[in-house]
């Protein structure tokens, strides 16, 4: 098919996409303006303790069990996707990379739990007190949302995998995974979460951005931007992988090796992602619906945008991008899924959407190799999504808010960003955690495990 036939047919797409932005700016502009910051913090506060006086019936039991499994199954998905976009030979290196990460995660945050969630000094981190870990907790409500949690924290814990896929030691990313679980996650959480404890009746406070009204829903930055800056940390400290660009940085494509694999993998993120932003409710109210509604509009708009984009640009559609438009549609809307109409949640990811393609593509131009385009898909939409709350809120435009959004994101990515940077460096100059040229050109599989993730078959894979 000819550029400009694909071009005829996406002119219709690319109408209807900018009729639906317009739809959703001239809501904003009908509806009366927030007044700022204070008023949309107390509904975040009433919406994740509605319901709840400390303690949670037998229907919120199950509901945010039912949500903290929904989460659980994304670190699956994540794997899929991540192995689907690597080299054949490096898919035994992903794999136990997302298990053993995980597991770590699971590890350290049974003891850093308490650095996000427990009583604040000064809203800066939680006391830190573990006796709950062999005296039992206040509440045996706690483990329910432990779980939830610890699902949260490994989505950002070990989005850096992805990223760095393909040159990194497999022992270097496991101790920067308990760097980021122990310290940089549970910090960054508290900042802008502190507070939740409260749903089960830990004596939790306020995060110093939560004290300014910083609005968060359900992780777009505490999360993923969080993650994402780690993520651009390590592949900064990490640097290309062998092969990646030209002497002259003209970029080579390194496709991955099972896009239908990938492909499961972002379908399962879509169903956890369900339970990623309801969970955040803690019970299931009324604004279940339009969550989850919310959630699945910006995904579908996520993706198409990022398919016909990149359409325009190449002729034709692009698998890889198309599936990390979806994501970055999910990411942008977790923030404010609970304060915005349908309408602006498909402007919400229509604008991850695009990040995720032109986002890569600015990354190519300056030479940084992310291997599953994690910056683009988790910093920069969640950063948009984040400022979005304040530009879409159904309340209108919340002009006192959209500053905070800007400084709370920003903190907490470049906090991120610094310390993830410092802790991947140690580790480099310490026990290791670029692979070397001739380990690349073998394959992780063969380097770090000993192992062949496909025996039966002979790869022609060379750098």
């Amino acid at each position: 098919m000819s550029h400009s036939h694909s071009s005829r047919l996406l002119s219709p797409v690319m109408v209807g996409l900018s009729l639906f932005c317009c739809c959703v700016m001239a809501s904003a502009q009908t509806e009366p303006a927030v007044a700022g910051g204070a008023a949309t913090a107390a509904a975040a506060a009433d919406a994740v303790t509605a319901g709840t006086t400390g303690s949670m019936t037998a229907v919120d039991r199950g509901f945010f069990l039912l949500c903290a499994l929904l989460v659980l199954l994304m670190q699956g998905g994540f794997c899929l996707f991540a192995l689907g976009m690597a080299r054949a030979k490096n898919g035994i290196d992903v794999m136990m990379k997302h298990l053993i990460g995980f597991a770590l995660v699971a590890l350290v945050f049974l003891l850093s739990f308490p650095f996000m969630f427990g009583p604040s000094i000064d809203g800066w981190i939680g006391d830190g007190e573990w006796s709950y870990v062999w005296e039992g907790p206040p509440n045996g409500d706690m483990w329910i949302f432990w779980l939830f949690q610890v699902g949260l924290a490994g989505i950002a814990c070990t989005l850096a995998s992805g990223a760095m896929e393909g040159r990194t030691r497999f022992a270097g990313y496991l101790c920067g995974t308990v760097a980021l679980a122990g310290i940089v996650y549970p910090v960054a959480g508290h900042w802008a979460w502190g507070s939740r404890g409260a749903l089960i009746g830990m004596a939790s406070g306020q995060g110093w951005l939560e004290q300014r009204g910083f609005h968060d829903f359900a992780g777009s930055t505490v999360v993923h931007v969080v993650g994402g800056a780690c993520a651009l940390a390590g592949v900064l400290v990490v640097g290309r992988r062998a092969g990646r660009f030209a002497p002259d940085g003209t970029p080579r494509l390194l496709g991955g090796h099972h896009l239908s694999m990938a492909g499961l993998g972002a379908i399962l993120l879509l169903f956890g992602w369900f339970g990623f932003n309801a969970g955040a409710l803690g019970s299931p109210s009324p604004a279940l619906g339009e969550i989850v509604v919310n959630t699945l509009l910006a995904a579908s708009i996520g993706s198409c945008s990022a398919m016909a984009s990149r359409w325009i640009m190449d002729g034709r559609p692009d698998p890889a991008i198309s599936m990390s438009g979806g994501l970055a549609g999910m990411v942008a809307i977790s923030a404010g899924c609970d304060v915005v109409n349908p309408l602006a949640a498909i402007g919400i990811g229509l604008g991850g959407g695009l990040l995720a393609n032109f986002g890569g593509l600015l990354l190519e131009r300056i030479r940084v190799d992310d291997a599953t385009n994690v910056v683009p898909v988790h910093l920069f939409s969640g950063l948009w999504g984040t400022w979005a709350v304040a530009l879409f809120h159904r309340d209108g435009f919340a002009s006192g808010l959209l500053p905070t959004q800007a400084i709370g994101s920003v903190s907490l990515g470049l906090a991120a960003f610094s310390v993830a940077f410092i802790f991947f460096k140690v580790i480099d100059l310490t026990i290791g955690l670029r692979a070397g040229g001739e380990e690349q050109g073998d394959g992780l599989d063969f380097a770090d495990h000993a192992a062949n993730a496909y025996p039966d078959f002979v790869t022609t894979e060379q750098g």
